[in-house]
């Protein structure tokens, strides 16, 4: 099987289900911001990364394919590859585990320190991205309301497991200076 098809050559592209629309579409976009956090992800895990902290980043990793399932498929009746709120669940639970061996924040802190920090501080920032794209298409269709919750949590998730990573190094945050 070739990897090209020029089907996009007209600048659509097909969604599941055979639909296509053109791949400026908010559903192109919001998937396309949701593989661009995965592509940074796969960047910060070429670091030195730690076995546990690896080994969410990946199963992360693999439910950001299932978000970009999710949202090129606009027939919610359709079960099939959809971000659950167990995930959901799953990531907040990772929030209070990874946040526990942290101090608390007393001062906005600024994206950086260690490069795996500075990593996945960028891949938050992407998903922040994702998410707001997410949130315009809601407005025109409907969503897995599941699929934004996801993606909000997972910012969330990514600023803490930076700050661990900076911790576990012994790099202190950067704080922000008004």
């Amino acid at each position: 099987m070739k990897i090209y098809t020029k089907t996009g050559d007209d600048g659509t592209t097909g969604l599941q289900g055979g639909k296509r629309v053109p791949k400026s579409d908010l559903r192109i976009i919001a998937y396309g911001a949701v593989d661009e956090t995965n592509s940074c992800l796969g960047v910060a895990l070429s670091g030195n990364v730690d076995a546990d902290i690896k080994e969410l980043l990946r199963t992360i990793q693999n439910e950001l394919f299932v978000a970009g399932s999710d949202l090129s498929n606009p027939d919610l009746k359709n079960s099939t590859n959809r971000i659950t709120e167990q995930m959901v669940v799953n990531l907040e639970k990772n929030i209070d585990k990874f946040e526990a061996e942290l101090s608390p924040l007393t001062n906005f802190i600024l994206p950086g320190g260690h490069q795996v920090a500075s990593h996945l501080h960028m891949a938050r920032t992407i998903t922040r991205r994702a998410e707001t794209s997410v949130v315009a298409l809601s407005k025109n269709e409907q969503i897995n309301v599941h699929c934004q919750k996801y993606l909000n949590r997972l910012s969330d998730l990514l600023f803490v497991l930076a700050r661990a990573v900076n911790k576990r190094n012994g790099t202190s945050d950067i704080v922000w200076k008004p």
